[in-house]
């Protein structure tokens, strides 16, 4: 069975003639389960559209990018955001949580979309935010929520469904030292646990707790 992250040969090319823009040029990556890799680069190596193409968010160009053992390539916009409800759990940079949904409304989502049953649901919204230290805030919106809780709950609803992927976009990229370690430490723990995480950082101490760090440049890996 391949890896749950699976590249092989990937380019995303944006444009033609003198608007052409090499995004993604020929990228191998692997990530296996249970492994957290950490996705460093400047601005502009590629980062952001390889977690969009694992994420189903887009296709390559070229290449084959294959996610929990289904290949994106052919399939239709509706067969993408299938892929990625059932698979992919996404953590990012600023929370993007509903303003008008409570903690545990925003935290249930990813469970209504996959047709969990309502009891189930709760069940497991509860233990996650028991899990995150944010059961106090569950009834609370997110404007009345510290950043670092925002992001806590943020992890606890890419994993509500249980994904085989979970993706990373900066997620301490907002956050205060204290805040940002706790972060770290679920992901860790989470990854520890089986599930796959390809995280994108700019942070020294967030690669730190990574498996493998890989390096772009110029939408390439070259480290």
């Amino acid at each position: 069975m391949p890896d749950p992250i699976a590249c092989a040969g990937v380019w995303k090319i944006y444009g033609a003639g003198e608007e052409r823009v090499e995004a993604l040029r020929g990228v191998d990556l692997s990530v296996a389960r249970g492994e957290l890799a950490a996705l460093v680069g400047a601005s502009g190596s590629g980062k952001s559209t390889l977690l969009n193409v694992i994420g189903c968010v887009d296709v390559p160009t070229r290449g084959k990018v294959c996610v929990a053992g289904r290949f994106t390539s052919g399939l239709d916009d509706e067969q993408l955001t299938a892929l990625r409800r059932t698979f992919v759990g996404t953590v990012f940079q600023f929370f993007n949580f509903l303003p008008t949904m409570t903690l545990e409304e925003n935290v249930a989502l990813p469970l209504v979309l996959t047709g969990e049953p309502a009891e189930r649901r709760a069940a497991r919204v509860h233990e996650l935010l028991e899990r995150v230290g944010v059961a106090a805030q569950a009834r609370k919106y997110p404007a009345q929520v510290s950043g670092g809780q925002l992001q806590r709950a943020a992890v606890a609803r890419a994993v509500a469904h249980r994904p085989a992927v979970v993706l990373a976009d900066e997620p301490t990229g907002n956050l205060d030292s204290a805040s940002g370690a706790a972060v770290l430490a679920l992901l860790r723990e989470i990854a520890d646990e089986g599930q796959t995480i390809l995280m994108v950082t700019h942070s020294a101490e967030a690669a730190r707790i990574a498996d493998r760090v890989v390096q772009m440049r110029d939408g390439r890996i070259v480290a």
